[in-house]
């Protein structure tokens, strides 16, 4: 347990105990939501997941035609190497050479941009979240609210889980009109 946690610890159970000193009447209202749920069952979560995947399906295709396009070079490259002048098939596995140092940019390209846009469209879900939690919280009057996997929850009962709470109002959200543009999925290469 690292050292921010066990100070969260320790503070919580502070918490607890100052509460329960000062006055018996006063009780801790202790709320905790899970966001990976959130992602995975609100309207929101469930579009922005179809569009992450929709865009790594496009990118894992267009990989594929370029690594079988590679590999039929490839072939063609060992049939005729026999027919082949040494000059001429040395500029062909250069060629080759250069295809697959251009397919491993590409791939490393494409992970890149597909780790960005997760992170974009996940950043702005949870940003909506957050700014609904706080809400919630203020109106029903919790002292504390925390995320069950980041918050080093390890138990809490269902009487105090809002999560279900927050989807149910997060789909009647409208959706917000700054939405982060989607990135147009990768042309294919034409041969």
């Amino acid at each position: 347990m690292n050292m921010t946690k066990r100070i969260l610890a320790v503070g919580v159970l502070s918490l607890f105990f100052l509460t329960g000193a000062s006055s018996a009447a006063d009780v801790a209202k202790i709320g905790v939501v899970d966001f990976q749920k959130i992602l995975e069952v609100s309207n929101a979560g469930k579009t922005a997941q179809g569009e992450i995947n929709k865009q790594g399906k496009q990118m894992e295709s267009d990989l594929k035609d370029r690594g079988t396009e590679i590999e039929e070079i490839e072939k063609k490259i060992d049939r005729e190497s026999m027919v082949m002048s040494k000059e001429v098939r040395e500029e062909k596995q250069r060629e080759m050479r250069i295809k697959i140092g251009d397919f491993k940019a590409l791939q490393q390209k494409y992970m890149e941009d597909f780790k960005a846009l997760e992170n974009r469209i996940i950043g702005r879900i949870q940003k909506e979240v957050v700014e609904l939690v706080q809400e919630i919280g203020k109106k029903e009057g919790y002292t504390l609210i925390v995320e069950k996997r980041t918050g080093g929850v390890v138990y809490a009962p269902l009487s105090i889980h809002i999560t279900d709470t927050v989807v149910q109002i997060y789909n009647t959200l409208p959706p917000k009109s700054d939405e982060t543009p989607v990135t147009p999925a990768p042309e294919k290469k034409k041969k």
